[in-house]
């Protein structure tokens, strides 16, 4: 599904990957955790493409192709989805038709027939209500004035309808109380199937209390120094990651 080799990364140059390697089969969920300024965001940046940062060796490869060279929109349209932390702001063009369009620009690039706006309509309604997000959130404009939790619910709602083969979620429980954080997960796990992977970005057992892991990857200084099961997010809870940290260094 997903697989990362020997990954080297730099930004105005500044070192920030440094030979992480990582691997998620399709049907599971991979859990990234680790202290502040270890990569993690920028991890997943480099993978969905953002184009300020260099890559210096390696490869990413998305059902076996490296999508390293790819522009960030043919990466979407071979599945991939990022969401943000923190989600941007665009005024002046409404909710409704920045899913529309993202909706039917994606089915194009697939070959798919563009959806007539009543049958987007009732799909993305019905993947609202799900998510909590009312007729009105979705006719203002896209996150302008929304909450946290409102904004986050949209990044869930948007990865419903375009149904990504791989999700990346750069720690989506930020800023989020714990009734958006059960919505927000409970909207991710609807979406595990054995054919997708999700790679989760996180500091906080809590997110993993709801989207359970199938493995846990300790990140520092732009490597995974440690992976484990689910068991080494509840360690980390405990004790923090000065001796882990320390015993790879």
């Amino acid at each position: 599904m997903l697989e990362i080799r020997n990954l080297h990364a730099e930004i105005d140059g500044k070192k920030i990957l440094n030979g992480l390697t990582l691997s998620v089969p399709a049907g599971e969920v991979a859990a990234i955790m680790g202290p502040n300024g270890s990569g993690k965001s920028t991890l997943s940046y480099i993978v969905a493409g953002r184009s300020d940062y260099t890559v210096t060796a390696g490869e990413v490869l998305l059902n076996g192709e490296d999508i390293l060279k790819l522009p960030p929109h043919e990466r979407a349209a071979r599945g991939l989805f990022l969401a943000f932390q923190y989600p941007v702001e665009i005024p002046g063009v409404t909710t409704h038709t920045f899913l529309r369009t993202a909706m039917n620009a994606q089915r194009k690039t697939r070959g798919e027939e563009e959806l007539k706006t009543a049958d987007f309509i009732k799909i993305m309604r019905a993947a609202a209500d799900k998510l909590s997000i009312s007729q009105e959130m979705l006719r203002r404009p896209l996150n302008v004035g929304f909450s946290g939790g409102e904004k986050k619910r949209l990044e869930v709602l948007q990865m419903t309808l375009l149904e990504p083969r791989f999700g990346i979620l750069d720690e989506t429980d930020s800023g989020l109380d714990i009734d958006a954080l059960r919505v927000v997960s409970d909207g991710v796990n609807a979406l595990r199937s054995k054919e997708r992977g999700f790679l989760v970005i996180t500091h906080y057992q809590r997110l993993l209390d709801y989207i359970k892991p199938d493995s846990v990857h300790v990140m520092s200084n732009g490597r995974i120094i440690k992976s484990g099961g689910p068991d080494l997010a509840l360690e980390l809870e405990k004790h923090g990651y000065r001796d882990i940290v320390a015993n790879a260094a």
